[in-house]
């Protein structure tokens, strides 16, 4: 589905955001953006850090180090949330390393996943990340690309409830299983899924981000860079002149602006294992992002190179 100006408004009122049509979103220019999680109201910061392969260095103690170096970069920059996953190898004890080394942050907002078929095997799975992490409760738990998700459901939902975390979400990525992903969302209170959206994978437009703002659901973008994919294919090319106008000096700033410009959307989560790179990608939810008009210009520039 192409996103219009009369469905990016609608969208927008809906999930509480404004923006100036036409030309640049508005906004206090060079604030950092922070979204609303619609279920509390609680205000986090819209560039987030992802840990998948990246910070999957196993005991290596200079690339942990590297990967504490990445992490302090992002506090210092205003970054908040971390997303993990048990099917992420070492990087949940890295991440552990890492905010240890750091003095653990007050700021941080841990998002973690249950990834097990084993329905029983869930609240140990959650307790021994919980044990890596060396936090005291994980902010957000998330159901891993649906596996097992009626049962894992029931648990986070038990644990919301008993306030051993405090938000309960479902993640996807690569648009598999969106009629499933969709339904869930329709029949449960949750309060974050996680997907994947950026210039060239649209699939969400078309259902899934209109349905989180009307559900109250907070998202979570995956896959920003394709894994690096898009990032690497578009290195190549020069960066439009007129991507000055949204404040994008880099494509990584252009393709996380363009994401962070849907109303839908809370926070955007690029991996990175490089100091600048997490700055440039924190740095891209400061200044002014693109109204729909220049969206559609962004997408159709990409698209046809």
């Amino acid at each position: 589905m192409t996103l219009t100006r009369r469905t990016f408004v609608k969208a927008a009122a809906a999930s509480g955001a404004a923006f100036a049509l036409p030309g640049v979103a508005s906004g206090q220019a060079h604030a950092p953006l922070t979204r609303t999680i619609p279920s509390s109201g609680e205000a986090i910061p819209a560039v987030g850090l992802g840990t998948w392969i990246t910070f999957n260095v196993g005991d290596d103690p200079v690339l942990r180090d590297e990967c504490a170096d990445v992490m302090a970069a992002f506090f210092e920059a205003g970054g908040s949330t971390i997303d993990s996953s048990p099917m992420y190898g070492s990087s949940q004890p890295v991440i552990g390393y890492g905010l240890e080394r750091l003095g653990r942050p007050d700021t941080l907002f841990s998002a973690e996943k249950v990834w097990t078929s084993s329905a029983a095997d869930g609240p140990t799975q959650i307790e021994q990340s919980r044990r890596f992490w060396g936090a005291e409760r994980f902010d957000l738990v998330q159901v891993h690309n649906l596996v097992g998700w009626e049962a894992h459901l029931d648990t986070l939902f038990a644990m919301k409830a008993d306030e051993q975390i405090r938000y309960v979400g479902i993640t996807t990525s690569e648009g598999r299983r969106h009629d499933l992903f969709e339904r869930i969302m329709r029949d449960f209170p949750l309060d974050f899924v996680q997907l994947t959206y950026n210039v060239v994978d649209r699939e969400a437009e078309e259902r899934l981000l209109p349905l989180a703002a009307e559900r109250g659901i907070a998202v979570i973008v995956n896959r920003p860079f394709r894994q690096g994919e898009l990032t690497q294919q578009l290195e190549s090319e020069p960066l439009p002149a007129w991507a000055a106008e949204i404040g994008a000096s880099s494509w990584a700033q252009f393709i996380l602006k363009f994401i962070l410009a849907h109303p839908s959307v809370t926070v955007a989560i690029p991996a990175t294992t490089r100091v600048d790179h997490v700055r440039e990608n924190v740095a891209a939810a400061a200044g002014p992002l693109p109204d729909a008009v220049m969206r559609e210009r962004m997408a159709a520039h990409v698209r046809d190179l």
